[in-house]
């Protein structure tokens, strides 16, 4: 069998694992120690936010937001539709209702007119809005500027899912900093990864300091285990942080090599008759954290995204199809969605190719042949 090629896989430098036998040797084991607190400075200071704390996952990060922002069970928070269903699940675990906000086709990011037209007809209806959660979906900053200016006029929260985005950015702005707070995932298919765990960014110190109370079981000052609020097991470890500041000392590399390979897809498909890519906008950075096609069967001859995907499947190659829009997720089905279209029709047309910055040379040709093979 072919070798695999994979969509996106954990890529270790090597100082990883000094920073981690520091760990080792120091017995900095268990949660929190220097490397976390390394860690969540040099975050700060990558995205040029103030604070950082860093946590088990990208998941319990917007968990913890959505609690900082004072969301309370029965409100309405808005949340972008295309995405995974991590952007999303975290508003119920508050007890609050999702509110699904279709894309635009420039980023294929939340629709800032839809936006509002939603937090008019919520309003309306008598609803409270507790928070914004738009998403950098694959690296590509979504309309911050535009969805800030919204959000300051009703006075609604922003929680910015930069999941996927570190590394991104809007006319020199890191994404993860315009929000009232930022989300950053470090699984193990991110752009740099700690195997799991994930981080919260913000300004306000105070905030960032009951993230971590909130995420170490928020014990309470006391020489005996005291709890006057219900907390959550959210820190990530010692070890873990150092992998991750091993990561960090390759970032700016990790961001190119990304880049690269979708310069390279673009050089090489872009003519394709029915095959097309997301292109930035003037001013907005992106990570390229997955480079994903659209092939159009009407252009291309009835070839479908899905025709692609087997091609390359059979050839031990893993790609992805776009994220299915949240309001067409069984578990969402009955909730409010504001759509347009578009992240259905990126759903339908749309496939992530192999994009790790580890992938070599003969990796991204053997997956251009197979497309091009089945384009022909």
């Amino acid at each position: 069998m072919n070798k695999k090629i994979w969509l996106s896989s954990p890529h270790m430098e090597g100082s990883e694992l000094e920073l981690v036998k520091d760990a080792f040797e120091s017995n900095w084991i268990a949660p929190l120690g220097p490397h976390v607190d390394g860690f969540e400075q040099e975050l700060a200071n990558y995205t040029g936010t103030r604070h950082a704390a860093a946590l088990s996952a990208g998941t319990a990060a917007l968990h913890l937001a959505l609690i900082l922002s004072g969301v309370q069970p029965g409100d309405e928070v808005i949340c972008q539709s295309f995405t995974f269903s991590a952007s999303a699940n975290p508003i119920v675990y508050v007890g609050a209702t999702p509110v699904f906000i279709d894309s635009e086709r420039d980023t294929w990011n939340m629709d800032p007119t839809l936006l509002e037209t939603a937090i008019k007809e919520r309003l309306a209806k008598g609803k409270k809005i507790g928070a914004i959660i738009p998403v950098h979906l694959y690296g590509m900053p979504a309309k911050m500027e535009e969805i800030m200016a919204i959000a300051k006029k009703y006075e609604i929260p922003v929680i910015e899912d930069a999941a996927e985005a570190l590394g991104s950015k809007l006319h020199g702005k890191a994404c993860g900093s315009f929000g009232n707070f930022g989300v950053l995932s470090f699984n193990g298919n991110k752009i740099i990864t700690t195997s799991g765990g994930g981080a919260l960014l913000g300004n306000d110190g105070e905030l960032i300091s009951k993230a971590r109370f909130l995420a170490s079981q928020a014990r309470d000052a006391a020489p005996h285990y005291q709890h006057s609020q219900i907390g959550y097991n959210y820190r990530m470890s010692n070890i873990v942080a150092a992998i991750g500041r091993g990561q960090m000392t390759v970032i700016d590399a990790r961001v190119a090599e990304r880049r690269k390979n979708f310069e390279y897809y673009y050089k090489e498909l872009s003519g394709l008759p029915g095959i097309s890519f997301q292109e930035a906008p003037e001013g907005y950075f992106s990570n390229r954290w997955l480079t994903t096609i659209l092939v159009d069967p009407a252009e291309a001859g009835g070839l479908t995204r899905e025709t692609i995907r087997l091609a390359l499947e059979k050839e031990n190659i893993e790609s992805r199809p776009l994220w299915k829009p949240m309001h067409l997720q069984p578990v969402f089905a009955n909730h409010p969605a504001y759509v347009n279209g578009v992240g259905e029709e990126l759903f339908d047309k749309g496939l992530c190719l192999p994009s790790g910055s580890n992938l070599s040379e003969a990796d991204l040709a053997k997956v251009v042949s197979v497309i091009k093979s089945n384009t022909a």
